[in-house]
């Protein structure tokens, strides 16, 4: 482990699903890969309270915080916050090019403004003692000049930033929804590459259509790491090949039914806090993917009919389902 960086593989951070029960989920998983919180508004954090962004558990390290804002003051206040609270990075998102983002002067857009963007790595690094770290993508709109890019690089790495992030695509602010901005604009990883080269003493990791083991060891061939999104998300079975692969640990030997069996005790102990179940649930509805019955259990854990049932009755449940289906197949 002490020959790898800390950003050599990670789970990206996605808004709506990277919540703390995901993130437990897939630390069951593996136990190396970096993982990261979704977005997180720097004005919910300071004004909605911190207990109710910034909680998680101890199992998730290691652990990062991405914040999506753009005011120096309110980002040092949140990565002292970061600090406190123990998580191991706190991360810029100039990466996200929704429009409710834009109107928010936070995300993408914030590559066209990289001198605010390093004075809010500055106020940050002075306010934390963990690693500030920037996501971001190689450009805006059409524009695929690689100068851009390079000049927003340079300029915060000039403020202290070390590491970087890159979604190896574009940006669209206009005429693409998120989803389309994660499909449309080209894949172009030889960017990143040349980031690597033009700044060899920084850490950066590609981001973007990444989808086996293989395309993974591709890319560490010319940067430092890799963030998984989408990909991990749903067939989350394929982080168990992660630590053996790109860590150097020991295989995974765990069950599925035991990683199951885990989660239900996991999703017992926040139960009995008032969090939905099924809000809990929906994280690991890939565990069983590729698998006969995984519909039929699918379909018990998601089914918002039994939310009120004990999360240990739910499970045994969709085990019968999935037992009966494999009967009849």
């Amino acid at each position: 482990m002490s020959n790898y960086n800390p950003w050599r593989l990670s789970v990206a951070p996605m808004l709506d699903w990277t919540d703390r029960h995901c993130r437990y989920f897939h630390r069951l998983l593996s136990q190396h890969a970096r993982l990261y919180t979704e977005m997180i508004h720097v004005g919910a954090i300071l004004h909605g309270g911190a207990e109710r962004f910034l909680r998680y558990d101890e199992a998730e390290h290691p652990l990062a915080l991405q914040l999506g804002g753009s005011e120096p003051r309110d980002l040092a206040a949140c990565a002292k916050l970061a600090e406190q609270w123990g998580y191991d990075e706190v991360n810029i998102n100039c990466g996200c090019p929704s429009e409710r983002v834009q109107r928010g002067s936070f995300g993408a857009c914030l590559m066209a403004e990289p001198a605010l963007v390093a004075d809010g790595v500055k106020a940050m690094l002075d306010a934390c003692n963990i690693a500030v770290t920037v996501k971001h993508r190689i450009g805006l709109d059409k524009n695929e000049d690689y100068a851009p890019v390079r000049d927003f690089v340079g300029v915060l790495a000039d403020a202290g930033c070390q590491t970087f992030i890159v979604h190896a695509r574009n940006a669209w602010l206009k005429g693409l929804s998120p989803k389309e901005n994660r499909d449309i604009p080209p894949l172009r990883y030889a960017v990143v590459h040349q980031l690597k080269k033009d700044f060899p003493a920084l850490t950066f990791a590609t981001n973007g259509g990444l989808q086996t083991n293989a395309h993974i060891a591709e890319q560490l061939e010319h940067v430092d790491g890799v963030m998984v999104g989408r990909q991990a998300y749903h067939h989350p079975w394929d982080l168990t090949t992660w630590d053996a692969t790109f860590f150097g640990a020991a295989p995974f030997t765990r069950s599925r039914d035991e990683v199951e069996l885990d989660m239900v005790a996991y999703m017992e102990r926040e139960v009995a806090r008032g969090v939905p179940v099924l809000s809990m649930a929906r994280h690991m509805l890939g565990l069983r993917n590729g698998i006969s019955g995984a519909r039929a259990w699918r379909q018990v854990w998601s089914d918002h009919k039994r939310k009120a049932l004990p999360p240990r009755e739910i499970h045994q449940q969709a085990m019968e389902a999935a037992a009966l289906y494999r009967v009849g197949d």
